[in-house]
């Protein structure tokens, strides 16, 4: 087999003002992107009670229908991602935009029952299964590696906004005007965002170049990033399947959350769905603080010039989901609730930082050019924990005695899977060791010498 001739990487210089201007200006439309995005996922659990109260629904055939947004959210996540290598991430976000707004709007229609709900969800899920790693991958077109981690933070950040500003806003919503216009809402909210895409957005002078696109921007990155390590040396390593089983555990809390807490305050402590909607939203906020605060404190340690010893941020990650599987344990079994709900609004939200964390490890070993699909891979996968826990857990809860002690179950069983998540991360979760073992500097270059194989 011929190799390929050896190329070093082009180090990236220091980015100019309108480069940095730019930057931060996707990043500020794709946070807005983020929030839209997880306010569409926000909006069943918070019309839960109501839809299950209108359409007839059980807890297991309404966690049928929150799974359904996961039925193809893990295929489209590594298809469209794979599309990157072809695709301007411009492009792919906007038809992602576009088709959220589709699948929300039919429910508008006051003849849309449980066969509308289930549908609509199904191309909810596969309109939005790219949306993190595309949106990741886009970023990555702006930052140089050492600054990607506060970008990266401030992109999760969308997904406790979106929580927080959906949860008393959709909240009222529903009580006004029914849980129909809920949908209608976040749908008409798609569609601004898509507009002020067209006029915003760009793509970054770091990103990698597309195939007969000739040298341009990105080009230096995407001349390299083709070579490198085999892609299944890629995904079996040490870092990749850690992160793999932190963003699944992740993923899993956070849709237990959005679909179960609401009803659970609502039916069994018996609160309004304002009061509800509020603790949701604090939650979240919850959520937005943690994951800004790590951004901030990785952005600093990064640009340290001692040598101050620290945990490896794997390690760290990992120590905090561990952390957060206590708080959920504490939650499920604690009677008062001044000790329970501290835990919702506070350490539970430590699980966060993993999907901040993995992602951008994962983006540390991986050339340019294959960082996209990766990163769908990385998602599409780790997405499953979003796909099995509305069901499962709605079975827990539907087989115990009381629903009271299914909800303790259910805590219970989210919290072991943290755990050993958690574990897990801090043990094995090195980026950097990794990409020195697979030959990929800093820049996500491959390094000289290293080849296809």
């Amino acid at each position: 087999m011929r190799r390929p001739r050896p190329r070093g990487p082009v180090a990236p210089g220091p980015p100019s003002a309108a480069a940095e201007r730019g930057a931060w200006s996707n990043t500020r439309l794709l946070l807005l992107f983020m929030v839209v995005n997880f306010a569409d996922k926000a909006v069943l659990g918070l019309a839960g009670p109501d839809i299950m109260r209108d359409l007839g629904l059980g807890r297991e055939e309404f966690g049928t229908a929150q799974s359904a947004f996961f039925a193809l959210f893990s295929l489209s996540a590594v298809g469209v991602s794979l599309l990157t290598r072809r695709v301007r991430t411009t492009v792919l976000l906007l038809v992602m935009a576009l088709l959220w707004s589709a699948a929300q709007l039919p429910m508008l229609w006051t003849a849309a029952g449980f066969g509308t709900l289930v549908a609509t969800r199904v191309l909810l899920g596969a309109a939005e299964g790219p949306s993190a790693p595309v949106a990741v991958h886009h970023l990555y077109g702006w930052f140089p590696q050492r600054d990607r981690t506060l970008p990266t933070a401030v992109l999760m950040v969308g997904a406790a906004v979106g929580v927080a500003v959906a949860a008393p806003v959709l909240s009222w919503v529903i009580a006004g005007w029914g849980w129909r216009w809920s949908f209608g809402l976040v749908g008409l909210a798609g569609i601004g965002w898509a507009a002020l895409w067209v006029r915003r957005g760009g793509q970054g002078p770091l990103a990698p170049a597309l195939p007969g696109r000739g040298v341009g921007a990105g080009a230096g990155a995407g001349a390299v990033g083709a070579a490198g390590p085999a892609l299944r040396r890629i995904l079996c390593s040490p870092t990749v399947l850690a992160a793999v089983l932190g963003c699944f555990a992740a993923y899993w809390h956070m849709s237990s959350q959005l679909t179960w807490v609401p009803d659970y305050l609502r039916t069994d402590l018996g609160w309004s769905g304002s009061l509800a909607g509020a603790v949701v939203a604090a939650g979240a906020l919850a959520n937005g603080a943690v994951l800004l605060g790590h951004g901030l404190w990785e952005r600093r340690s990064a640009r340290r010039t001692d040598r101050v010893p620290r945990l490896p941020s794997g390690a760290g990650a990992g120590l905090l989901m561990l952390v957060a599987a206590g708080s959920v344990a504490v939650f499920a079994v604690a009677e008062p609730l001044w000790v329970r709900l501290p835990m919702l609004v506070g350490p539970m939200a430590l699980s966060a930082v993993m999907m901040t964390v993995a992602q951008t490890a994962c983006g540390r070993i991986v050339p340019a050019g294959r960082r996209g699909p990766v990163l769908g891979l990385v998602v599409g996968v780790a997405s499953l924990g979003g796909v099995l826990s509305p069901v499962l857990l709605g079975r827990v809860i539907d087989a115990a005695p009381t629903a009271v002690a299914g909800y303790e179950r259910a805590w219970l069983l989210t919290a072991a899977l943290l755990a050993v998540a958690g574990a897990c991360a801090a043990a094995f979760l090195r980026p950097e060791r990794d990409a020195r073992r697979l030959g990929v500097p800093a820049d996500g270059a491959p390094a000289p010498g290293v080849h296809v194989v």
